[in-house]
């Protein structure tokens, strides 16, 4: 990791504290470790989150989860929840850490609010289970589910989103410096694709075929 001789590095918890402070009772006293029924609904809203999670090594992944609202998130009850792992590139660089170090933190979104669910657990892969039949998509079970034994959630404050303007249209303008997705493959992952052939393959009507089998 590089540094400089003019970087001031902060190595304890008091530096950390003595720079951010302590946090307000109310943030600092706000974790949970049930789901409450207006935990219930925002699962059931969400169509998004981002899974990490880290190997006993410390490499660590976050990976984005995607299906529709109300069937990204399988209930099991106020202690417990699963998602739904759908086809998709094989790495299972995740999942990998998860039979490693079994810890994770998920933050679930909801589009156009700042504001997040962040849960933090333990978690497993279950290869089959009686809740699969609830969590079809497209007529598709999962392939498997990670299942979440939860520690701790909270909401998180907006700051981030009102920082960045991340829902704002104004701001959406995907393709104004970096360049579209065909072309960020050709440069850097080698396939032998024409750019042609990878802007086929990337056209949403043809990528969204096989998204459930």
């Amino acid at each position: 990791m590089p540094t400089t001789p003019t970087w001031t590095e902060i190595s304890t918890v008091d530096q950390l504290v003595d720079l951010l402070g302590e946090p307000h009772p109310r943030a600092r006293d706000k974790a949970r470790v049930a789901l409450l029924p207006v935990d219930r609904d925002w699962l059931a809203a969400t169509p998004f989150c981002v899974l990490a999670t880290s190997s006993v090594s410390g490499a660590c992944d976050a990976s984005p989860k995607g299906d529709p609202a109300g069937q990204l998130v399988q209930v099991i009850d106020e202690h417990t929840i699963a998602l739904a792992e759908r086809p998709g590139n094989k790495r299972a660089d995740g999942y990998k850490n998860i039979l490693e170090n079994p810890h994770v933190g998920l933050n679930f979104f909801i589009p156009g609010r700042g504001d997040t669910l962040r849960i933090n657990g333990r978690a497993r892969l279950v290869s089959d289970a009686p809740f699969f039949d609830e969590m079809l998509v497209k007529g598709h079970r999962p392939l498997l589910a990670v299942v979440v034994d939860i520690e701790e959630l909270f909401f998180h404050c907006a700051k981030a989103f009102l920082r960045s303007g991340l829902w704002d249209p104004q701001t959406w303008d995907p393709e104004a410096v970096v360049p579209r997705r065909a072309v960020i493959a050709s440069n850097v992952e080698p396939s032998g694709m024409s750019i042609e052939q990878l802007d086929d393959y990337y056209r949403p009507e043809n990528y969204s075929r096989g998204l459930y089998g």
